[in-house]
């Protein structure tokens, strides 16, 4: 049986790697001060930086169903079955909105929406993971149970250099965000057993942000994932702007974890969506159970 594997761009998967990976990638669209841009398709990173320094006025948004759908119905002119693996519930509607229309008829049996409460380096990665149980003979409706089984265990921490965006996006006040602002306050957020951004813990330094991600990686290791010697456990990490500071906190992981699954760090920028919540030098870690099935 042939499994196809899908996501949208809040994976930080971009077109061209999707291609190399065998995923395709369905764009999340955003408007910027009313006119409508397609992540990877339509704007670059550093038009998207510019403007979010500048104050442009930035909107976010699920992708369209029709758009979903187009790419469904190209995938299932080669593959028997989709595995589609969109944005963390606790983040956007497109998981809902992707479970509802895999239940249409003609989708029915042949497409399976997993929600894997994953963003960025987990969703990739979640994604990889499926191609592969792909090639081992797992079906569609299998690899859907999997990645909803795996989806508590992936563990994501993400520091915010800037409260400026978490306000505009109304996840603080704007009290709390002046308040902060004057106390340097920088927070450490998490996507962790739910899939929704919550706060962490609150640092005033960057290097701060760098010591409590990685202190909170750690603690996940010994405690949910009970793999403190990282048997069956991947280091991955996202940054929005900055790949110096990514490269430099790249080297401190990979001290941290010696004995990480896989040599290879995943460093990846994070997607627009998510980056404009968090802003310039955001940067984030993140630890990743291999699911038992993937295991030699």
């Amino acid at each position: 049986m042939r499994i196809g594997v899908a996501t949208d761009s809040g994976s930080g998967i971009t077109q061209a790697e999707g291609k190399e990976l065998g995923i395709r990638v369905v764009p999340m669209p955003f408007r910027i001060d009313g006119k409508e841009y397609f992540e990877d398709i339509n704007i670059t990173r550093e038009e998207f930086f510019e403007k979010l320094k500048n104050d442009c006025d930035i909107a976010t948004s699920q992708p369209s169903p029709e758009s979903v759908m187009k790419v469904w119905d190209e995938m299932l002119k080669e593959y028997d079955q989709i595995v589609h693996v969109p944005l963390t519930s606790g983040l956007s509607g497109s998981t809902q909105t992707a479970m509802l229309l895999s239940h249409d008829d003609k989708y029915e049996g042949r497409v399976f929406v997993p929600d894997d409460r994953g963003v960025s380096v987990t969703q990739r990665q979640d994604c990889i993971f499926a191609v592969e149980l792909a090639a081992k003979g797992y079906d569609g409706k299998q690899i859907m149970h999997i990645i909803n089984r795996e989806s508590a265990s992936n563990q994501i921490y993400i520091g915010v250099d800037t409260l400026k965006y978490l306000k505009k996006g109304g996840r603080i006040t704007p009290l709390a965000a002046a308040v902060g602002t004057l106390l340097h306050i920088k927070p450490v957020l998490g996507i962790t057993d739910g899939g929704k951004l919550d706060a962490y813990t609150k640092v005033r330094t960057s290097r701060a942000v760098r010591d409590v991600i990685i202190k909170g990686l750690k603690a996940a290791l010994e405690g949910p994932l009970q793999d403190p010697e990282m048997k069956n456990c991947y280091v991955a990490m996202a940054y929005t702007d900055n790949p110096e500071q990514a490269k430099e906190f790249e080297k401190e992981l990979e001290e941290a974890f010696p004995n990480r699954l896989n040599p290879e760090i995943v460093n990846r920028p994070l997607s627009l969506l998510i980056s404009c919540h968090i802003g310039q030098n955001g940067l984030g870690g993140a630890i990743i159970e291999r699911p038992k099935e993937l295991m030699d």
